[in-house]
């Protein structure tokens, strides 16, 4: 019999991880491309329903959530074979949402009603319906899970609601249009993007949940007119020393220094960029690009755009599968 070194039974048995799934929702085109985190290569395309935005996934990586905003409801796939499970109830045009760190529940804004929607993810039946300012967009959760921010694009205003009770308990005005709304993880800090004002506002917070303004971060291209400069999505780095702004027309994603608040770059991507999400690893920053109908992979370490990906008509938002315990068949 041979006897092979220990080392190599070792590596014998051991489970390659498989790739995490990047998932992306094209708004026009009625679908989600999902794409191999290790090859890049488009691995499907499937029916969302109607009008398809905001777009996130359960912690455990094995349900996709979708904003079907012109059927006025959340659609849930699974991750492995991406058929539809069930629907959500939502209010009228969910376009932003997001999970409670558990997974359950889930926060809605529904812009044409000034509601944000708390659904229950599993008794898939709406808890409360919180009233907000006028055309509720951007949707974020502190690090400790006790507040969700809304941010209301004709109010200018981020409202900070408790999850405990469904009130809310501060409002902070901002600039004109405010779209994402961006913890870090130690939950000290929010960033606010501000599409039409051309801005990004920066408030610290305290203990107990309360935010103070503190900076407004503004940006400036050379051959770029300012009214081109529109900030939407926000990611940071999970030590807090970047922070990523997608700007919109300006087909830039600007890089921040995330303790001087310092615009240090900008890394030319695809046309129209709006949202953004890390790699689990953080090792990559995508981009979804939706008048090129295609997507960004920025090198987070390199701040250098790396390679393009086709996707489906107008891509709108995306999510990465988080990586996931134990032998499952797909990493998140």
């Amino acid at each position: 019999m041979i006897r092979l070194p220990l080392a190599a039974c070792l590596v014998a048995l051991a489970t390659p991880a498989a790739a995490n799934k990047i998932f992306v929702s094209n708004e026009k085109g009625n679908t989600i491309t999902v794409i191999d985190g290790d090859t890049w290569e488009v691995l499907e395309e499937f029916p969302a329903g109607n009008r398809p935005r905001g777009i996130t996934i359960s912690p455990d990586g094995t349900k996709v959530y979708v904003c079907a905003s012109d059927d006025d409801l959340v659609r849930v796939f699974d991750a492995e074979t991406y058929e539809e499970l069930y629907t959500l109830p939502s209010g009228p045009d969910p376009e932003l949402f997001v999970l409670a760190h558990s997974g359950n529940p889930l926060y809605i804004a529904n812009e044409d009603d000034n509601l944000v929607t708390v659904t229950d993810t599993e008794t898939r039946s709406i808890i409360a319906e919180i009233p907000v300012g006028v055309e509720p967009e951007g949707m974020g959760i502190s690090a400790d899970g006790a507040y969700v921010v809304n941010t209301s694009e004709t109010t200018n205003m981020a409202h900070f609601i408790s999850t405990e009770t469904y009130e809310i308990e501060n409002n902070v005005l901002v600039d004109q249009r405010p779209r994402y709304a961006q913890y870090t993880e130690d939950g000290t800090r929010l960033y606010v993007s501000s599409e039409i004002g051309g801005t990004v506002s920066v408030m610290d917070i305290a203990e107990d949940g309360t935010p103070t303004l503190v900076d407004k971060i503004t940006f400036e291209v050379p051959g770029v007119l300012p009214e081109w400069l529109q900030p939407v999505g926000v990611k940071v780095t999970a030590d807090g020393s970047r922070v990523f702004v997608a700007l919109g027309p300006a087909n830039r994603v600007a890089v921040v220094d995330g303790e001087t608040l310092e615009v240090l770059d900008y890394i030319i991507v695809g046309q129209r960029v709006w949202q953004l999400a890390f790699t689990p690893d953080e090792q990559y920053l995508i981009t979804t690009n939706g008048n090129s109908n295609d997507v960004t992979v920025i090198d987070v370490e390199a701040e250098e755009a790396i390679r393009s990906i086709e996707v489906g008509q107008q891509p709108w938002g995306v999510v990465v599968q988080p990586d996931m315990d134990g032998d499952t068949e797909d990493a998140t």
